[in-house]
């Protein structure tokens, strides 16, 4: 099965269920064509190859698909499972050397400046659609936040934001234009390390510049790219799922009228039920081994299923959502992602603010006919139409949404 068939499907649990039932809980997939991998779709095995670095290493320069020439020096593919001099890349001391900076920068993170500034973002965004009565919550909104919310983390203006955003959507498409996005995203990141060698501020790009771990631009680089990547196009992807969530489950809905059911809630469904990335690039086997049952040769390229271990019957065996933080859709091991909180942040102040802002709020179509970006990585929606009373919002009105 082609991976991004699965994550295009009305429903990518009824496709992994059926890879499921072929193979079991390693399933073998195709990438591009002519290019193959292992799909992890079994929770305990998604554990086993994220924890077992000295077997499975996230290193790139293992996989022999691309290093015996299958994969094109122009594949799409390559922006987001090629080697990069970054965090992503490494493993055990070199991992840690590199992990450090980005686990401390987030820490130096003022969480309730940061909210406030996201506040900020979204009122204004709110503000200029606000009297039309009707808006497309994802090109309008949840695709904007993030990026101008860390940008602004990294000292970047709302242009520069606006840019790496346009060149991400293509890094993440794995299509055609992939390698020109990541090669106009990584120019706006050393224009701002240029700028901040010249004038040092109170931002991230400034702390990795002054880390003794980051030994010149280039590793600086790879780690804002780092953070940028993991906070926008999944931050987007959780904002818009949790508010399709909220705008189209009778169980959440009815929280605009005292359901019992709220925003915290849509946002640990949304992470079981659909992570913003149901597939993660990657683990590349060191050795010869065995895993759920499937021979895996040495330089096998593996996807971690994010969404299908979620739903893996061994620890879901009704179906139901076990109701806790157990999944998996920050991964898990050495290479967890480092931004949850920030995460977290921005997403709960997104969906907070645009419902109080917005109260009577509806989806403009009905939820079966949303359609969804096409990337074998990602889970996002292309549109979530709304409907509204028309309303008069100042983009100064930084109220504190209800529910804080």
């Amino acid at each position: 099965m082609p991976l991004i068939a699965a994550t295009g499907a009305p429903d990518p649990r009824e496709a992994y269920r059926e890879l499921r039932a072929r193979w079991g809980n390693v399933a073998r997939v195709e990438l591009v064509p002519g290019v193959h991998a292992w799909l992890v779709l079994g929770y305990r095995e998604l554990l086993t190859i994220t924890r077992q670095e000295q077997i499975y290493s996230r290193d790139a320069r293992n996989w022999r698909a691309l290093s015996e020439g299958l994969v094109s020096p122009q594949s799409g593919l390559l922006p987001m499972m090629g080697w990069r001099a970054n965090v992503l890349g490494a493993d055990g001391a070199e991992h840690r050397r590199l992990r450090q900076p980005l686990d401390e920068g987030i820490a130096r993170i003022d969480q309730r400046r940061a909210r406030r500034q996201v506040e900020m973002v979204c009122t204004e965004l709110v503000s200029g659609f606000s009297q039309n009565g009707r808006a497309d919550l994802v090109t309008d909104y949840a695709h904007i936040v993030p990026m101008l919310s860390i940008a602004s983390l990294f000292g970047l203006n709302t242009d520069e934001g606006q840019e790496l955003l346009s060149a991400l959507v293509a890094v993440f498409g794995s299509a055609e234009d992939s390698q020109e996005g990541n090669q106009r995203f990584e120019a706006i990141l050393a224009g701002a390390l240029r700028k901040r060698h010249r004038n040092p501020a109170d931002d991230l790009t400034t702390s990795f510049i002054n880390h003794q771990n980051l030994r010149d631009d280039q590793e600086r680089l790879q780690s804002m790219a780092v953070m940028i990547f993991s906070g926008t196009e999944g931050v987007n992807a959780w904002t818009a799922l949790a508010l399709r969530l909220l705008l189209t489950d009778p169980r959440f809905s009815a929280r605009m009228h005292g359901g019992r059911l709220g925003v915290d809630d849509a946002l640990d469904e949304a992470l079981w039920r659909d992570p913003p990335m149901n597939n993660q690039p990657a683990r590349y086997a060191l050795a010869d081994t065995e895993l759920g049952g499937r021979l895996i040769r040495q330089g096998d390229a593996l996807i971690l299923g994010i969404a299908a271990a979620n739903d893996d019957p061994v620890i879901r065996p009704d179906g139901s959502e076990p109701g806790n933080r157990a999944h998996l859709a920050f991964s898990a091991g050495p290479h967890v992602c480092p931004a949850q909180v920030p995460a977290r942040l921005i997403t709960r102040t997104a969906v907070n603010t645009v419902l109080h802002l917005l109260p009577d709020m509806k989806l403009g179509i009905p939820a079966d006919e949303v359609a969804w970006h096409p990337s074998p990585w990602t889970r996002v929606p292309k549109s979530l139409p709304v409907e509204f009373s028309p309303a008069l919002i100042p983009a100064g009105a930084g109220d504190r949404p209800q529910g804080w």
